[in-house]
């Protein structure tokens, strides 16, 4: 849960990096949240909540997104990729499952040995 209040009160945070562990566990909590909502949302015949949800979570799932490309030495312009069928999914989900640069890279220092100095 840690990780996904993390995510979120980094906003609109689009620089540096993001690890693989900070992603996945924002996109896992993202994925029950909008279930649940979903579920609601059937529940009492409407959608009102799980709209709002998708509004709010756009900004701070781009911005992961964009941070986990920089882990990966990628710029976030990859995400366009995402709009060619088919091919652009399964390559920005590599991208997201690689792990992330060991050494600094143009967009930050290595955030796993950041958190490992704490």
């Amino acid at each position: 849960m840690s990780w996904y209040l993390a995510v979120l009160k980094n906003y609109a945070g689009f620089s540096g990096r993001a690890r693989r562990k900070e992603y996945w566990m924002f996109f896992l909590f993202n994925a029950i949240v909008a279930l649940l909502l979903g579920g609601l949302s059937v529940a009492v015949e409407t959608t009102i909540p799980y709209m709002i949800y998708v509004l709010a979570i756009i900004v701070p799932s781009l911005a992961v997104s964009v941070r986990r490309l920089h882990d990966t030495g990628r710029s976030g312009w990859w995400l366009l990729f995402a709009f060619v069928p088919v091919v652009g999914g399964i390559t920005l989900f590599v991208f997201t499952v690689l792990e992330g640069q060991n050494t600094e890279n143009e967009y930050g220092p290595d955030p796993k040995s950041l958190s490992l100095a704490v």
